[in-house]
């Protein structure tokens, strides 16, 4: 939304972020999440700002720029950072031991194949099926677990099904035919839970990309969501 231009304009965090990009993704959940409203500047991975990268020339996203200058980079600390400003749906809450070593796993070993897997011609080295086979061993992992809850670390969905969620929406999309056939039905029917939520609408909305001078443009704020 665009914000109204009141006499004295609030600062809000500022909040760099590409639609499609996993890790922006899973930033926007918790930021929506915790109802808080950041400053969106979408940008284009072709065309990137120079306000971007003057805070931070490592030039991916997500990065969140605090009214105080502190510049945070990394996806999983600007959900972190949200959810404890608010965190109305307890996702902090639900990170037990092995939720980390999830994510860690999503971040590590299954990023690696997920990537060779979607662009297996830059990868001669293997096929594209031993690619996608060798992300299976974390799918795997997935379905042994959502075959005995709903969510990957309980009853609700928290912080580890939104961090890793953006990451099999994307191993899916691949080849969406093998997934839907595939052995892993509590995995598809999490995923179709996740894709068709109120919160994944909020978080995927279309914006501009953000040019200097542009109009203040608002994310957040849709605490009231409830993921599914």
């Amino acid at each position: 939304m665009i914000a109204p231009s009141p006499t004295a304009e609030p600062i809000y965090p500022i909040f760099y972020s590409f639609r499609r990009c996993p890790y922006a993704m899973r930033a926007r959940l918790a930021i929506a999440v915790s109802g808080l409203s950041v400053a969106l500047r979408e940008i284009e991975l072709s065309n990137k700002p120079e306000a971007m990268l003057s805070v931070s020339p490592k030039g991916t996203v997500p990065v969140l720029v605090l009214p105080d200058g502190q510049v945070i980079e990394q996806s999983l600390d600007i959900m972190r950072w949200a959810l404890a400003q608010h965190d109305p749906q307890d996702w902090l809450d639900q990170m037990p031991e092995d939720a980390k070593r999830l994510i860690d796993w999503n971040d590590g070993d299954f990023k690696y194949y997920l990537d060779r897997y979607k662009y297996a011609d830059r990868y001669p080295e293997q096929t594209q099926t031993v690619y996608r086979q060798q992300g299976e061993v974390f799918l795997a992992e997935l379905e042994t677990r959502l075959q005995r809850t709903r969510f990957l670390c309980g009853l609700t969905f928290g912080l580890a099904d939104a961090a890793i969620a953006p990451f099999i929406r994307q191993f899916a999309a691949v080849d969406n035919a093998w997934f839907a056939s595939s052995p892993y039905p509590a995995l598809q029917q999490w995923l179709d839970d996740f894709l068709t939520s109120n919160l994944f609408a909020a978080v995927m909305r279309k914006y501009p990309p953000w040019k200097a001078n542009d109009p203040l443009v608002l994310f957040g704020n849709e605490a009231g969501l409830v993921p599914f």
